[in-house]
């Protein structure tokens, strides 16, 4: 018996929860199976979870867009993720996993109704069994019993007559007080393959005759192939095939534009890899050759000098403010760079594409049925006779919410029908052609009151970012917008989008103001924050336990940061020392409000990788370009924090009773704005770009 779609209770009382998300590592398999289970009572020892198919019913994409209405968020919510997805949804339907909307969205719209819908149903087929009152039964541990007569029975044993009963349509939730799951730390139920090694990645599909391929990009984002000489290369040991595939153009089904590229087919990935980079290729540099971080940090200086284009958030009348007589002034401007989303598995995708139009994709991806239309729309395909095995991911933080290597790898699978290949990205190709999270400059402009206190609000900056670059403080006047100056740089969503940006833009300008007010710096953030209780509640709870106030060493500081992000509110107390010119982040102190802990364990599982994932990003992260070309290229030259420098992280969690919010995300953004805030405690240098770097005795002088 299956309630609406993603519940199925079997004749010996187990039940089958189906998640339309994807496993990434965030563990929402989980939550989403407590919050089912708990309202259908189900007894979580007979539960298992699994991912849904890539199947239009089980989209979840207008799940996603009633939670932004009744949030009272507008589409930019949605549109932030790099896809207009209302009009994706009504196309292909769409399986979203991203913007931290899994638990608040899947989980709230449907798990939830449908667990509920569940445990109505089967009280009513056990009110009818036994000729009773519905009132009088109660459900518990998959049973329903009838206390004054002892009568006791399972959900299996109900089948028959619950498959009898159509499901209430808006069933009665439960209450915080009723919870029985909800609320708790469940082990996660995928830990246990990923620790014993049974998880299956996409990079791990091995099919009869599988062949396998390598790639090589135009070096130049919109460069030309203007030849390829592979008659050495295809006497290689193992060498099949030397494709070329063309340029691609962003669509409905598939965003973002692909370079052109060559790509060698072997009978290993070893074989296949040392082909592709063995191939005399000639790329033309196309129109982007001179293009270089340089010239476009000009351009984005230049453009945000001026007033915002376009408006965010304005209130009252900022220029009548800061033009009055006597109006002091504070003015700054930030930095961030292009960042690549580095995930642990390389992108990799096996396609087999047969000669009667169906095909079959063995790939890790955050939105498999946008995948699927993509496959179909690129071979001309029916939709339907395209299947997709989703596999779990070893990283994705966005970058899998597009589709560029899962259409190319079907097009090379298209050249051999029949034959199953695997396309594999090498690390070089994923670096130097990925999806970045866009480079910006923000540009602030504040009049102050004779307290130091900020009265009038001046931001303006490149890049659209919807609600990220708003502020929670009390600042009267407010002019907060954009000007449009991008790059021709491919870009995409990354771990907490405009989120991971503005808050260092915000944070280090509140920190500036603070000093130039000789005020303390969480003082001055709690004073601006009288009327939002909620920031002011994390952030005092950030504060307390970081220890906010007690002596450090010379060379040592705090700093502090909070912002709202996917319906959360965190706040971050960073220690950090530096030591002969080098910047080592100690401790990290986190409190997030995200309305309610689904899995508290879990909670604190993903705030802190959201904080170590932002902690790499503050301390290294900076994708340059020179020539039209990424300079970085793997590990060495891009990269991560390691273990032995990962930092304590704790994380404390305030239940508020608000609207569910995520934490996959809201993890990230306080950390580069912690970070650099306790520099400046450490040693008195501002940094106002990331990533973020001490400066030594001879810089300080020139800048000086």
């Amino acid at each position: 018996m299956v309630i609406k779609t993603w519940i199925k209770v079997a004749r010996d009382n187990k039940v089958t929860i189906y998640v339309p998300h994807q496993d990434i590592g965030q563990g929402s398999f989980t939550g989403l199976g407590q919050m089912a289970a708990d309202e259908m009572d189900a007894d979580w020892a007979l539960v298992s979870v699994l991912e849904a198919p890539a199947h239009e019913a089980f989209a979840n994409g207008a799940m996603i867009t009633g939670m932004a209405g009744d949030l009272g968020v507008s589409d930019g919510l949605l549109s932030t993720l790099g896809f207009v997805i209302p009009k994706v949804a009504r196309a292909v339907g769409l399986m979203l996993t991203g913007g931290s909307s899994s638990i608040r969205a899947t989980g709230q719209y449907a798990m939830r109704p449908a667990g509920a819908a569940a445990r109505a149903v089967f009280i009513e087929a056990a009110a009818k069994t036994w000729n009773l009152p519905a009132s009088e039964l109660q459900a518990a541990n998959s049973r329903v019993t009838h206390a004054s007569s002892g009568k006791s029975i399972t959900y299996g044993e109900l089948i028959d007559t619950a498959a009898t009963i159509t499901p209430p349509s808006s069933p009665r939730l439960k209450t915080p007080e009723q919870y029985t799951l909800i609320g708790k730390s469940v082990p996660r139920i995928d830990i246990p393959e990923k620790v014993n090694g049974t998880a299956k990645y996409a990079i791990d599909t091995r099919l009869p005759e599988m062949k396998y391929a390598a790639i090589r990009h135009s070096p130049v984002f919109g460069g030309t192939l203007d030849s390829v000489d592979d008659a050495a290369v295809l006497k290689m040991p193992g060498v099949t095939r030397v494709l070329k595939l063309p340029a691609t153009k962003g669509t409905m089904m598939s965003p973002g534009d692909g370079d052109v590229a060559v790509v060698v087919v072997a009978n290993n990935t070893w074989r296949a890899e040392n082909a592709v980079r063995a191939l005399t290729v000639n790329f033309g540099p196309g129109l982007n050759g001179n293009l270089s971080t340089a010239s476009m940090f000009a351009g984005f200086d230049t453009a945000v000098s001026t007033p915002p284009k376009k408006d965010l958030h304005k209130q009252g009348d900022v220029g009548k403010v800061m033009n009055a007589a006597g109006a002091k002034i504070v003015e700054a401007r930030y930095r961030a760079p292009f960042l690549d989303h580095a995930g642990m598995e390389p992108l990799s995708t096996t396609a087999l594409v047969r000669a009667d139009g169906t095909a079959e994709l063995w790939v890790g991806s955050q939105v498999p049925l946008m995948a699927r239309g993509a496959v179909a729309d690129a071979l001309g395909l029916k939709a339907e006779n395209v299947l997709v095995h989703n596999h779990r991911m070893g990283g994705g933080f966005g970058r899998r919410l597009h589709v560029d290597f899962i259409v190319q790898a079907a097009r090379v699978a298209a050249e051999m029908p029949g034959t199953p290949v695997k396309l594999t990205w090498s690390r070089e190709e994923s670096i130097q052609h990925g999806k970045y999270r866009p480079a910006s400059v923000s540009r602030f402009k504040t009049a102050v009151d004779a307290e130091g206190y900020p009265v009038a609000w001046e931001n303006v900056y490149n890049w659209h970012d919807d609600d990220a670059a708003k502020i929670p403080y009390g600042v009267a006047d407010q002019h907060i917008g954009y000007v449009e100056a991008t790059a021709p740089v491919p870009n995409g969503p990354w771990r907490s989008v405009g989120h991971s940006r503005h808050p260092f833009f915000t944070e280090s300008f509140i920190d500036e103001l603070a000093n130039a007010a000789g005020v303390d710096p969480y003082a001055y953030r709690a004073k601006l924050l009288t009327n939002a209780p909620r920031h002011r509640a994390v952030l005092d709870l950030a504060a307390e336990k970081g220890n906010w106030g007690s002596p450090m060493p010379k060379g040592s500081g705090r700093g502090i940061a909070v912002h709202e992000a996917f319906g959360s509110i965190a706040a971050q107390v960073a220690e950090v020392t530096v030591v002969n010119g080098e910047l080592k982040v100690n401790r990290i102190v986190c409190a997030i409000d995200c309305g309610q802990a689904i899995n508290p364990d879990a909670v604190v599982a993903q705030v802190q990788g959201g904080a170590l994932y932002g902690l790499s990003a503050a301390l290294y992260g900076e994708i340059t370009l020179a020539g039209g070309r990424v300079e970085q290229s793997n590990f060495h030259d891009y990269r991560s924090l390691l273990l032995q420098d990962a930092p304590a992280v704790e994380v404390h969690i305030i239940n508020s009773g608000a609207a569910l919010g995520g934490v996959g995300e809201p993890g990230t953004p306080c950390v580069a704005p912690a970070i650099a805030n306790a520099l400046f405690a450490a040693t008195g240098q501002r940094a106002r770009e990331l990533p973020v770097k001490v400066q030594t005795a001879t810089a300080t002088e020139s800048a000086a």
